[in-house]
């Protein structure tokens, strides 16, 4: 039979019988397309491929929730999270075991930052108004300005009340700021096109590197996680990779609006970390805008390299991040205009200045490196903002991310040409007395003449340092992907997964502390009772820091207070109440409008007022009466 007469023959058969569903695709087929009908020596069509494939089952919308629910515990980004925190209780511990009587490093500015969180919390509940205007430092205004205040806590403030609940709020705050700067600089690594080990390298070097140990005090310092998180944002949302470049497809609007806002929560914290990284946003924002015109104008190749709503986007947050910094602004500028011995000099900055030794010098809180740094910390001048050491680890990692990277050569040259450039500023004027480095940007650019502490521009050092080291690990484990793949079976080995994670765990390690957990001071019964205003004795810089804690219970009005100046009002009290109680120093207070000294015996001892309960007061016209182990005189 030829082709021709089996066609026809089944096209007639097809025609005479009735059609069954698995024939009739096949039939009609056959008479409307001959030239699809297989010829001699071409195997049959599958009869089963007329069948379509079986339908994906229904999912109830319970399993449809534990589905998506599974989904999101084993995203990286939620691995990367709870990582990261795991990682600050670990390495902060006993932070939070001993939340309610301790503090890290010492107790006298974690009392003072404990107070702020406390104070802007509560103040934002009952009187908005007066935020700027605190309890301390009384009868001065604008007490709250005078030094860095973490008003981007003040959530966490609203929460609890008095001095025992501060202590856990700060420590909570110490242990998740440890968290977040982790996580924050591993999604910037993870954006620029490191790989995830990479990545984890460069967040850890940057939260645990041993310099920041000695800054364990500060929480305005150890709160710099929203830096590279704003940054790993604003790069997502412009669609841009240190890796690849450019790609105009993944521009997402919302994330550059996200990284703009988590932009304005960092500068709200305090302008000693965060004005240089409102400055490096200004510059990057210019230089953006001098590549649109070029290429808009001179070029004329990319009419619309943002579009339209990421455009918007940046607009609308550039402006939200610029009203922060410019509310902030005006509060710092109206103290240094009443308190013109605010301001910082460039011989203040001379003694917080570190020499090169400082960039290979660890603080004694380092558990590797503290022991054996002892004598070189000994010939440093000021060795709690001199002993900047990043890690040696990350130095040769960085140093191996120079030759065996991802990166390209162009922009291994930039991020080390900004280590260099970030070094020679955290030296302030060690080099070459700073004419061409600090001492310029102290002069001429708004806001840096109060920035006294160079070193801890070293922040930014160690950042360009991590990505360094993330582009060489990055790398490390991809040549050991390719070794893997040539083996029978394909799969790394239990060696080869080891060295992947070699640079890992030798950061971690080298970030061990033996921060100090001192017992934070009870507060006197006294506190809870009394009121303001009132001045507590003995005071001084640090022994008033802690008052501050305790006066959260009540927040009465005191002059006592501790920032980075002392206000000449306060200076006078302190040198007035010297004699106290005496009529020169009663009419003084009177005068001032304090009604209330309360003089804390156990403090006394090596202090000015030591021998102050052996003093007469019957003809002053005040009285004197225990409260607990106070002595209350009410004037």
């Amino acid at each position: 039979m030829t082709t021709e007469q089996s066609d026809a023959h089944g096209t007639t058969g097809g025609a005479d019988r009735p059609e069954r569903p698995d024939e009739g695709g096949a039939a009609t087929a056959g008479a409307t397309a001959g030239k699809d009908t297989p010829t001699e020596g071409t195997p049959p069509t599958d009869p089963w491929s007329a069948f379509g494939p079986a339908p994906d089952p229904v999912l109830t919308r319970p399993r449809r929730a534990v589905r998506a629910v599974g989904r999101f515990l084993v995203h990286e980004w939620t691995l990367a999270t709870v990582a990261s925190l795991v990682l600050a209780v670990l390495m902060t511990w006993p932070t939070l075991y001993y939340a309610r009587y301790t503090l890290p490093q010492d107790y006298w500015d974690p009392s003072l930052q404990s107070w702020q969180m406390a104070w802007s919390g509560h103040i934002l509940l009952t009187d908005p108004a007066q935020l700027w205007h605190s309890n301390t430092f009384f009868p001065d205004r604008w007490s709250f300005a005078f030094s860095d205040t973490l008003l981007g806590y003040a959530p966490a403030g609203m929460l609890g009340h008095g001095p025992q609940d501060a202590l856990v709020r700060y420590n909570i705050m110490f242990v998740l700021a440890h968290g977040l700067a982790t996580l924050g600089a591993y999604a910037l690594a993870r954006q620029l096109g490191a790989g995830r080990i990479g990545a984890a390298v460069a967040g850890v070097a940057y939260t645990y590197a041993p310099w920041l140990l000695a800054q364990a005090g500060h929480l305005h310092v150890i709160s710099n996680g929203g830096i590279p998180l704003a940054l790993a944002m604003l790069a997502r949302g412009h669609g841009w990779s240190l890796r690849y470049g450019y790609r105009p497809q993944r521009r997402r609007a919302g994330w550059a609006f996200a990284g703009w806002l988590v932009a304005a929560w960092q500068l709200s914290l305090g302008f000693g970390i965060g004005l240089p990284f409102a400055y490096l946003l200004a510059a990057v924002v210019l230089v953006s805008a001098v590549i649109w015109f070029a290429r808009r104008w001179v070029v004329g190749r990319v009419k619309h390299p943002f579009g339209v709503w990421l455009f918007l986007a940046d607009a609308l947050g550039g402006v939200i991040f610029a009203a922060v910094g410019a509310l902030l602004a005006v509060t710092y500028f109206k103290v240094a205009e009443l308190h013109p011995n605010a301001a910082r000099t460039l011989a203040e900055v001379d003694i917080y200045s570190p020499p090169v030794s400082g960039f290979f010098t660890a603080p004694a809180e380092s558990r590797i490196w503290g022991p054996l740094h002892e004598g070189a910390r000994a010939v440093l001048p000021w060795h709690p903002e001199m002993t900047l050491l990043p890690g040696f680890v990350l130095y040769a990692l960085a140093a191996g991310g120079l030759f065996f990277s991802v990166w390209r050569v162009r922009h291994r040259i930039f991020l080390l040409a900004g280590v260099l450039v970030t070094m020679a500023l955290a030296m302030g004027t060690r080099l070459f007395d700073g004419r061409f480095t600090y001492v310029p940007l102290f002069e001429y650019l708004p806001g840096w003449n109060g920035l006294r502490t160079p070193g801890r521009l070293m922040l930014w050092t160690t950042l360009l340092l991590g990505l360094l080291a993330a582009g060489a690990v990055t790398a490390f484990c991809a040549r050991v992907r390719e070794l893997a793949a040539e083996r029978v079976p394909s799969w790394p080995g239990p060696w080869l997964r080891l060295a992947t994670l070699l640079p890992l765990l030798l950061v971690v390690v080298e970030g061990l502390n033996t921060t100090p957990h001192p017992v934070v001071p009870l507060q006197p019964a006294v506190m809870r009772t009394v009121d303001g205003p009132m001045l507590v004795l003995p005071s001084g810089q640090a022994l008033d820091e802690p008052v501050m804690l305790w006066s959260t219970s009540r927040f009465q009005e005191m002059v006592n207070g501790g920032s980075g100046f002392t206000p000449h009002s306060q200076a006078q009290v302190r040198d007035v109440a010297v004699s106290f109680p005496d009529q020169l120093s009663v009419d003084y207070l009177r005068q001032i409008g304090v009604k209330t000294v309360v003089v804390l015996p156990g403090r006394l001892r090596g202090t000015p007022w030591e021998g102050i309960l052996d003093r007469p007061a019957d003809e002053l016209g005040i009285t004197r009466e225990e409260v607990g182990d106070a002595v209350v005189y009410r004037l």
